[in-house]
């Protein structure tokens, strides 16, 4: 999602003693040994895949391209899951037959698995958005960014029945290379947008759309969000954008990885 709002934004509330919970009791040891050589902060350890996973690394570089090609089109679905609208931008994906990419906030994932297990079983991919949506995580140590990133991919897994994220989106963008190389070698490729709609500052539908139209040329990926809010006019906007750009002839795909 897009770099807005201060420090933790509006997920940071959430975190209180679940996040303290969740976190130390799922590894704290292990994420002590994963913040090392990546980063270059310590020669005596690697970030590497979890014990035992058959995840396979991928690049660490950031990826906007379409999986469909030139006329390929991305739509990807920021932080959430959330109770009211998930389900109402589920029924417009499914009514046009668009597949998604959705960036789940671990402790939404967490809070509504029912609704992780919805997307999945819908045919849409899942992307790791962090534990806490924290839009200065470029700022933090390598330890905290291994904890957002691990923390919400174990969520995430953990919600859907076992399904793994297969992309990792830092909130408001704010990647690091050290961020990077956590998200790729446990098989989850940074994904960064294009077209941010800025649907999050509630613009009105029209604004939405007009800006998914002036701005897909600068590249594929488009941003929504499906949580942090009153998303009614994402909900409409897709109901517009999503058959407009079937009959310029787009095809929707997902990101490559």
């Amino acid at each position: 999602m897009a770099r807005h709002g201060g420090g933790r934004g509006w997920y940071g509330k959430v975190l209180g003693a679940a996040l303290g919970v969740t976190l130390l009791a799922a590894g704290a040891s292990v994420w002590t040994a994963q913040a090392g050589a990546l980063g270059g902060s310590s020669p005596k350890t690697k970030v590497s895949a979890a014990p035992g996973s058959a995840v396979k690394p991928v690049a660490v570089t950031i990826v906007h391209a379409s999986d469909k090609g030139a006329r390929g089109v991305n739509i990807t679905i920021d932080d959430g899951p959330d109770p009211a609208w998930t389900p109402q931008v589920l029924d417009v994906l499914r009514e046009y037959g668009v597949k998604a990419t959705f960036c789940m906030v671990g402790t939404q994932a967490q809070a509504h698995p029912d609704l992780v297990k919805q997307v999945v079983a819908a045919g849409h991919r899942l992307c790791d958005h962090s534990v806490s949506h924290d839009t200065t995580m470029d700022k933090k140590s390598e330890a905290y960014q291994s904890q957002e990133i691990l923390g919400a991919e174990r969520m995430i897994t953990e919600a859907s029945g076992g399904v793994r994220p297969m992309y990792y989106r830092a909130p408001g963008g704010a990647f690091t290379p050290y961020s990077r190389k956590v998200a790729a070698s446990h098989g989850m490729r940074p994904l960064g947008w294009n077209v941010d709609t800025k649907d999050f500052e509630q613009p009105g539908t029209d604004a939405i759309v007009a800006t998914v139209e002036r701005e897909l040329p600068n590249g594929p990926t488009l941003l929504f969000h499906d949580a942090g809010g009153d998303r009614s006019q994402t909900v409409e906007a897709l109901r517009q954008v999503l058959p407009r750009l079937k009959e310029e002839g787009y095809a929707f795909g997902f990101p490559v990885r």
